[in-house]
């Protein structure tokens, strides 16, 4: 996992799509979903803590 689109790409493999129509929001809840399914053991730490990590970096750019 290298990039955003990679993190909509997992999300979308379990029937995920998130669209409220303002960015940060977005983001912030595909941290949780992520978050979720990685306490749900859908998803390996090997695909969860790349998710989290290009989510968080991506918050940070939208916010400033």
């Amino acid at each position: 996992m290298t990039d955003f689109f990679d993190v909509l790409q997992l999300l979308k493999r379990f029937g995920i799509f998130i669209y409220t129509g303002e960015q940060k929001t977005d983001i912030e809840m595909m941290m949780s979903e992520v978050k979720e399914l990685y306490d749900n053991g859908l998803i390996m730490k090997e695909d969860y803590m790349p998710a989290l990590l290009i989510l968080k970096k991506e918050l940070r750019k939208r916010s400033e």
